[in-house]
């Protein structure tokens, strides 16, 4: 199903993306790709919106908003502020690690920890080919850090094979023509690969490796929370094979901003000199970091929810009559969900804007109109993600609505 950077580069220029737009008077949901651009109202009135596009579009509760509104707060930058200061100290204990810091974003964080352990510009680090720091974050490791990349294939399971990684570790240092090894970068949840949970032996196996040729192993962990409730383990448990971690508190654990990368106390005192540096130095954060201090000890329990909604749906797509769809449910481990469609007449691009649109007879058929918004992803693919914003109400009538476009689709091609 899924294929090489390649492919995938190609394809994101293809891909056409589900947003929407608030106005005072109702959602416009619109669809936008190299082939143009279509809007629609939210169909009718009475048009229910199942948003599956990622788990980045969630907003905070009022037991959230009521813990940022009542956050006591100081200058972060001067290490005053008293919520940032226990946001930190919270992650850290929970992660197992020394220390923490609060950054505005996932992609800084990963950036930070790159610069933090690669020291000198022309330092190399070894990451998946398919990986979120490889593929999505502009290259802002040789941007801005001068850090090269050697890449190792991401297996379907989201993790590498040994042999090959341990022979992308250089040895010829200070050979003047070759980069220095300096990090090993691992990602779990895997996105890409759909929400893959990496094993704590193949872990165990890289932590190994980077001891033995002194590099250090970072841990890309945004969605690492659902790893260990899938895993059914304390995320210390995961993490104490890594030397560094950034968490996304932004993704399945509902806060508006932020993330947290912790490690060695001497790491992250130098990570406060870079997140300095690349601007993320932020004053009276802790109006934020409650956000991320109530996530951690309110969200996480509730993730095995939206494990459970997706597994649903990806077993509703196998059910399907006809059989439009191709999934591997086993390998539905965590939130995120591909699947590929069977039939070549009927592309993922099409396919999503009629989940998305609200079709003819629709409300005699389902009750309602029902908007379901999904991404086309890479080769003949779909990708949705559920989160807290989807209620297994939702996933029911997602399924509803998938099945009524798969009914309605094989009608016409029949007629």
């Amino acid at each position: 199903m899924f294929t090489s950077p390649k492919s995938i580069n190609r394809h994101i220029h293809k891909v056409k993306k589900i947003n929407v737009l608030h106005t005072r008077q109702k959602p416009l949901v619109f669809c936008v790709s190299k082939y143009g651009a279509r809007l629609w109202t939210g169909g009718t009135s009475h048009a229910r919106v199942v948003d599956l596009r990622s788990d980045t579009v969630t907003k905070p509760g009022p037991a959230m908003r009521q813990a940022m509104a009542e956050a006591e707060v100081g200058d972060d930058v001067m290490g005053e502020d008293p919520t940032v200061n226990d946001l930190q100290q919270t992650a850290a204990d929970l992660f197992g690690m020394e220390a923490a810091i609060f950054v505005p974003s996932g992609t800084m964080s990963n950036l930070i920890a790159v610069m933090v352990h690669c020291r000198e510009r022309g330092d190399e680090m070894i990451v998946g080919d398919l990986s979120h720091l490889h593929i999505y974050e502009q290259g802002g490791s040789a941007q801005l850090a001068g850090v090269h990349s050697t890449t190792v294939t991401t297996l379907p399971d989201g993790t590498f094979d040994l042999k090959q990684l341990e022979a992308k570790i250089r040895h010829g240092y200070p050979d003047p023509h070759y980069p220095r090894s300096r990090l090993i970068c691992v990602e779990n949840t895997h996105n890409i690969q759909g929400g893959r949970v990496l094993p704590l032996p193949f872990l165990q196996e890289v932590r190994a490796l980077a001891d033995q040729y002194g590099v250090s192993l970072h841990m890309d962990g945004a969605r690492v929370m659902n790893a260990a409730v899938a895993q059914e383990v304390p995320p210390s448990t995961i993490l104490q094979h890594t030397h560094t971690v950034s968490v996304c508190l932004s993704k399945g654990l509902g806060c508006p901003v932020g993330t947290v990368l912790a490690g060695p106390r001497d790491f992250i005192s130098k990570a406060l000199r870079c997140r300095k540096a690349l601007g993320g130095g932020m004053r009276q954060a802790g109006i934020l970091a409650a956000a991320g201090r109530f996530s951690l000890e309110n969200m996480i329990g509730r993730l095995v929810e939206d494990h459970r909604n997706a597994k649903t749906f990806a077993l509703a797509l196998l059910d399907c009559k006809p059989p439009l769809f191709a999934v591997d449910v086993s390998a539905v481990e965590t939130n995120i969900l591909r699947f590929a469609l069977q039939d070549s007449t009927m592309t993922p691009q099409e396919f999503c804007t009629r989940m998305s649109e609200v079709g003819e007879d629709e409300e005699a058929a389902l009750g309602q109109g029902v908007q379901v918004l999904m991404y086309p992803h890479f080769g003949n693919s779909v990708r949705a993600v559920w989160h807290l914003g989807i209620s297994s109400e939702d996933t029911r009538l997602a399924i509803q609505k998938m099945r009524f476009v798969a009914s309605r689709y094989f009608t016409g091609i029949r007629h």
